[in-house]
């Protein structure tokens, strides 16, 4: 064989070796990015819920074992009935039930809203008595960092909880973000049904408010189920555990 053939060859041979190398560590990359998304969403599922506390470091053995131990995947059929993910061919939308001591104290609803600069998403979750929200986080947006980014922020979420998804007259009217302050700019007895805007993000408030009010009212059914005794909570507590 002539040196020209031979340096053929072996310039072929690094090629493919080379190549089989980049395609296994792409591979591999995605695989971790992939499970490094999963962890993420667990995460934001018990934040909302108050199982993630700030002041703890949780290694990613302590959020999936969190989340086996107290989250449990279902589908909200269009009568509002739920029905488990682990049945076969489930249909219907996406919810979770936060389940203690065999009792279903919350159920988390998916939230996808635009916002200014794209996609909002995160987590709503509301108490078992279909009016009151437990808590609320966002996982991905693209909002600027210090103006519309502040959804992102405790102080900003905290505000959430304890607020209604209902009037006083328990009807249903979403939980809304106001511009300025609700003490200053809402009646008081509309208070419970909005949070505190963002200084100079008007529009990102204004987005969310109604992506979250697109979403409440896409699970109306249920929650209206959950506010007149419907759903038997240690019955749908008694299901097993899912990953998002």
């Amino acid at each position: 064989m002539s040196d020209t053939l031979k340096s053929i060859w072996f310039a072929a041979i690094t090629a493919l070796l080379a190549s089989l190398l980049l395609t296994g560590a792409s591979s591999g990359l995605k695989e971790y990015r992939l499970a490094n998304i999963k962890l993420d969403n667990q995460k934001n599922l018990l934040k909302s819920v108050g199982l993630i506390h700030p002041d703890v470091t949780y290694t990613g053995e302590d959020i999936e074992k969190l989340y086996r131990e107290n989250i449990k995947s279902y589908r909200a059929g269009e009568a509002g009935d739920l029905v488990p993910e682990t049945a076969a061919a489930p249909q219907g939308s996406p919810l979770f039930l936060y389940v203690k001591d065999n009792q279903t104290r919350a159920y988390i609803l998916p939230v996808h809203s635009r916002g200014l600069w794209g996609k909002i998403d995160g987590y709503l979750a509301v108490e078992n008595d279909g009016r009151t929200v437990s808590g609320f986080t966002v996982y991905n947006h693209g909002e600027t960092p210090g103006l519309g980014g502040e959804i992102e922020k405790a102080w900003f979420q905290n505000n959430f909880r304890g607020k209604k998804i209902v009037d006083q007259n328990d009807r249903f009217v979403s939980v809304g973000i106001i511009k300025g302050k609700v003490a200053d700019q809402v009646a008081a007895e509309n208070q419970a049904n909005f949070v505190d805007g963002i200084s100079g993000a008007t529009l990102t408030g204004r987005f969310l408010s109604e992506g979250l009010r697109d979403t409440l009212l896409a699970y109306e059914k249920v929650s209206a189920k959950f506010r007149e005794g419907q759903i038997n909570l240690n019955t749908a507590a008694a299901e097993k555990t899912s990953s998002p």
